[in-house]
Order: C-alpha cells, then structure tokens, then sequence
C-alpha cells in the first residue's frame, strides 16, 4: 500500500509551473504559426475607401490563406516611383504587391524589381481586358503586371456656346472667337502632363517618339513639326490661359468650374467634381474624342491607369500572384469606377448599369481607350519624359522647324542616359 500511495503523489507547486508554462509557450506558438502571412499592397492613397473595399473582399475570399494590407504611397506618380525604386533597388522583401502607373511597366521590368506573369496565369488574368490596358502591362512579349484601372483624356466643352469642334484647327478658331483668356485648358507645366499632352498630339498627327522597336528615335519631320505648330498655336493664341506654362490637371479643372472656359482637355474625374462644385456648369459639359490633327485622321490620346505588378523580393510570390488576380476581378474594378471613378480595364464592364450611371459618357471613354497609345515603353521613359517635357517648356516660346531637331537631340541622348535633365 505505501508503495501505491508513492506512485499516486502529485507533483509538486515547482512541477505544475513548469507544466503550465510549456503548454502556453506550445499553445502561443501555434497560434503564430497559423496565422496568415500579410501580403503588402503598395499603391496611391485612393481616398474613397474603393482599393480598402477590394482588400477586403479578397482577404475574405482567400479563406484564411492571406491577409492583404495596403501600403499608402503620394498622390503624386512620380514621388510614387521615387519611393518605390528606392525600395526595390534595395532588394525590400516587404514589397508583395505594386499599384504601377502604366509607363513604369518596362524600367521594372528590366530591372528585376517585378515577376513576369506565366503565359496560363497571364490568359486568365487578362481575359476581356481593353488591349491597349494589356499592352501597357507587357514588355518583350511578356506580360508583368494584370491592369487594374484605366483612363484617357477626353475634350470637354461647354454645349450652350459652343458646337464639337471636328480638328484642333477648328477648336482654337472658336476658343478665340469669344475673345476670352483662358478660353482653351490644356496642360503646360514642365511636366508629365506635358509629355502625355505631346505624344497625344504627335500621335495624332501619325507620328510617334521611338520606332517600334523601342530603341531608336523617331520624331518624323512631317507629324513633328504639325504636332510642335499647334503647341505653338495654343500658347500664342488669345484664347490660352495667362497662367499656362503651370497649369496642370487640377488648375485647368478649377478654372474650368468657374464658368470662364469652354474647352477643357483633361482626365473624366473633372465630370463629378463638377457636378459637386459647379452643377450649373456641370449641366452644360458636353464631352467627345480628342479633334482631329489632321483631316480625316481621328484624334488619339495615351492611355493612363494602373497595373498590379508582384515584387521581385516578396517572400509569398504564388500568394501574391493570386490577390493581385483577385484585386483586379469585375467586382473590384465596379466598385473602384462607381465609388472611386477609375475606369475599369475589363471591357464589357463600361455597359453595366453602374459602370454607365458613374460615366455617362462610358461610350465615348471606351472609344477613346480602344483606339488609344501607349507611351514610349523603354526603361529610360522617366529620362525620355524629362527631355521631351524640358525641350518643350515653354510652349510659347516653341520653334517647330528648330525644336524638331533639338527634341531628336534630347530624346537621343535620354536613351543612352546621357545629360541631366
């Protein structure tokens, strides 16, 4: 009996400590190890909540898979880029996912800072999109980012004074018939938006930067000095806005709201800002293609948006290829056009009901995207877009015969790397 009463003590207090305390260590590491990984969404600071919806819709369909977060970065594209090429050239394994402006496609590409899409993936994740939203996202034939928003310039004017004018021609006789400053908005800071506005203008006119190959300089004399001569003609006229050579997307829009102007080129936002602050002016807008340059030639603009690209460094590259499908899907990019008013890239989306009541003008928007440009995909874009946007700035002061010339110049040296801009 003494020896059962022996084999039946309890342990003592010391025991049960030591017990306790490997079973909470056991059971806390556990829980880590069943927590979902985080898969970080670098992208601009969309401020409807649209991109936090998608996050959270995709966070709920991965079952418990993944948890995406969103990383907010500047409104503008290029203190965007600045952050993100200082990360990823320092090989940031925190980066999963990239909210892309279209025109960094090929610089990340090449440089090893985003994952090319699989040719199965890639069919999938692209299917019914616009193709001009799918060839921003490739480079050498390979896709490197599924397109999430889109978006082009449309002329807008004012209906009550105003007939749609067929050719730029045709838009600056009667901007300066009403004798009126300011009667023309057009972009023409030294920036950016001055490049877009050139390319526009240049494609228009039949002619391109680079040659199809991406490598050499194009710049054709003809569609060169057509494109230059009307830059020359806006900012001459007496029509163009004294403050032009730092107007933007955002000024060219206030003034536009203030009754003043009757054309405006500019990004289809400037459609509910104007129904919030001016509905009087709002009820005038009338909205259609770019003019033509040229007869018979109908006018065309760049595309704009943003593409989904994986980082090269991420630690959950199939996680990550997977949310980046989902944020991309007919759900997400009808809710980022109805709440946020990004145009979608899928294309049967701009006739659905909520799509059209958010774009009245989704017809014309999607004509304009279907025959829209791509930027110069090189991965010196950023010094390409610097010397054109330098060359030209500012536009009253162009010369189309000598500035043809110098743009080739610039352009030239941007490819090799060469000069500071």
């Amino acid at each position: 009996m003494m020896r059962y009463r022996r084999l039946m003590t309890c342990p003592d207090s010391r025991q049960l400590r030591a017990a306790a305390l490997v079973f909470l260590l056991s059971a806390c590491s556990g829980r880590e190890d069943t927590e979902p990984p985080i898969l970080n969404w670098y992208v601009f600071d969309e401020k409807s909540g649209a991109f936090q919806d998608a996050v959270r819709h995709c966070t709920a369909l991965s079952d418990g898979h993944y948890r995406i977060r969103i990383t907010p970065l500047p409104a503008d594209a290029d203190q965007q880029r600045e952050q993100l090429v200082r990360r990823l050239a320092a090989r940031d394994r925190d980066i999963d996912i990239i909210g892309m402006d279209v025109i960094w496609t090929a610089e990340f590409a090449q440089a090893g800072w985003i994952q090319p899409w699989h040719e199965t993936q890639a069919v999938r994740a692209t299917a019914g999109m616009l193709p001009a939203a799918v060839e921003s996202a490739t480079y050498q034939g390979r896709l490197w980012a599924v397109p999430f928003t889109s978006n082009a310039q449309l002329l807008w004017y004012r209906k009550d004074r105003v007939d749609v004018p067929a050719t730029w021609d045709d838009l600056i006789s009667a901007a300066e018939a009403l004798d009126r400053p300011g009667a023309l908005q057009v972009q023409g800071q030294r920036y950016e938006g001055l490049t877009v506005f050139f390319i526009s203008l240049l494609a228009s006119a039949g002619g391109a930067v680079l040659n199809p190959d991406g490598i050499g300089v194009s710049l054709e004399d003809g569609p060169t000095r057509r494109a230059l001569g009307l830059l020359k003609r806006i900012a001459t006229s007496r029509a163009a806005d004294p403050a032009l050579s730092t107007s933007r997307e955002d000024q060219s829009r206030l003034t536009f709201e203030t009754g003043g102007p009757v054309f405006m080129v500019n990004y289809s936002y400037v459609w509910p800002s104007a129904r919030q602050n001016a509905p009087a002016i709002a009820e005038q807008m009338g909205w259609t293609r770019w003019p033509a340059v040229m007869e018979g030639r109908s006018g065309r603009v760049t595309i704009g948006g943003t593409n989904l690209g994986i980082g090269a460094y991420t630690h959950h590259t199939d996680m990550a290829f997977e949310a980046a499908e989902c944020l991309a899907s007919k759900t997400n990019q009808i809710n980022a056009a109805r709440k946020g008013g990004l145009p979608p890239t899928i294309e049967s989306l701009y006739r659905t009901p909520e799509v059209r009541q958010r774009f009245p003008m989704a017809d014309t928007l999607l004509a304009t995207l279907q025959d829209a440009v791509q930027r110069p995909r090189t991965p010196f874009y950023y010094d390409l877009s610097l010397a054109i946007s330098h060359t030209l700035h500012p536009l009253k002061d162009i010369d189309p015969e000598a500035d043809t010339i110098r743009l080739r110049e610039a352009v030239a040296r941007a490819l090799k790397s060469e000069g500071l801009f």
